[in-house]
């Protein structure tokens, strides 16, 4: 799950203010999947469970997201695959017309066709999100379990990029695809238009426990080459489930004899503060609401709850809202605000969402950031 193209962050607009505003509201519209990815943090199945929202139910929830108020959140659709939902396309209508803005990551299945595409951009998709594990067939198809996949996903990239749809390409980060993230670049680069590649740096959870997390050394090593490549790219790049990279980047930057300003008109400074919980919200096929697809701690449903009451005011999203009640490490570190930690992989380790982030190998100083 990862931002889609369009969502950073508007300069002129209102303000965020992560603890009452999410930036971000992704909805599992369905757990139900053509694939059968190694990954899956869903772990989709091939129909779609009896109990998930029905189309009036999935219309009372999108207008709750309209009580958030001005700004309002991005809203992204995902799944399982949104297409196999027979109601999708009334359901981005009906979002459009409460003014959500809609973006939407589906499956690389048969659903996924250039005349779904074409629907898409014509029911006001702001843009579309597509998974890349792989700079061929042979080794993306490895991940997504079902052969085609590759093909399917580089076709619905060039028609997008044909129709002028603006199109995320997110890869897994793990010991199975990290030697490979040179040559996807390198396809990225040349063969259809992109407005953001982020590179989500693997959780164990779901079905992600039958893969390797990169060490903390490597992952280190990863995001200084993401930083450097993001100085020259021709698309946007960053991470997910990372937050350290923002660590890096200061660093970096602070190195080159960057000062605050220009930091502050950098990409990746858009980024900082937002991690689960903060800035993101997530709700399940069933209503469930979740600080995020990756931190599964059930704050409430919206079949009976308040998305902004639990959102704002709910212990655990409180907890998440404030970094000076982190434990550990990023307790303590000057970084604190602005990265935070990845909360679900402290919570996969450690099963307590405020403390350390064990993919993080900085040690803290008694340093203030503005020192």
């Amino acid at each position: 799950m990862a931002v889609v193209a369009g969502t950073t962050p508007k300069m002129g607009h209102v303000a965020h203010d992560f603890s009452k505003n999410p930036l971000l509201v992704y909805w599992e519209m369905t757990q139900a999947c053509g694939l059968a990815c190694k990954h899956c943090r869903a772990e989709a199945m091939p129909t779609a469970n009896p109990l998930e929202l029905s189309t009036e139910q999935s219309k009372r929830f999108l207008n709750q997201l309209v009580e958030f108020g001005n700004p309002l959140p991005h809203l992204i659709l995902t799944g399982g695959d949104p297409l196999s939902r027979r109601d999708i396309y009334s359901l981005i209508d009906y979002a459009n017309g409460l003014g959500l803005e809609v973006s939407i990551t589906p499956s690389a299945t048969p659903e996924l066709t250039n005349d779904a595409i074409d629907k898409l951009k014509a029911h006001g998709i702001q843009s579309l999100g597509l998974s890349l594990d792989g700079s061929c067939a042979e080794k993306h198809d490895a991940i997504r379990a079902v052969p085609g996949t590759f093909d399917r996903t580089m076709e619905a990239a060039r028609h997008c990029g044909r129709l002028g749809l603006p199109i995320q390409v997110n890869t897994l980060v793990a010991e199975e695809t990290a030697d490979d993230l040179p040559a996807i670049n390198e396809l990225l680069s040349r063969e259809f238009p992109v407005m953001r590649w982020s590179l989500f740096m693997l959780i164990s959870v779901g079905r992600g426990k039958a893969l390797n997390e990169v060490s903390p050394a490597e992952g280190e090593r990863i995001m200084r080459w993401v930083f450097e490549l993001s100085q020259h790219s021709l698309f946007q790049v960053k991470t997910t489930e990372a937050p350290s990279y923002r660590r890096i980047a200061i660093e970096t930057m602070r190195g080159s004899g960057m000062h605050a300003p220009e930091m502050k008109s950098s990409s990746v400074y858009h980024g900082f503060q937002i991690r689960d919980g903060h800035g993101i919200v997530f709700v399940s096929n069933l209503g469930e609401i979740y600080p995020s697809g990756f931190l599964p701690l059930r704050c409430g449903n919206v079949r009976v709850d308040s998305l902004v009451d639990i959102y704002r005011n709910s212990e655990i999203f409180r907890g998440l809202h404030s970094p000076d009640q982190f434990h550990g490490k990023c307790g303590a570190c000057e970084y604190s605000h602005i990265c935070g930690g990845s909360r679900a992989r402290a919570f996969a380790y450690t099963g307590d969402a405020l403390g350390t982030d064990p993919f993080c190998p900085y040690e803290p100083t008694s340093t203030p950031l503005g020192a």
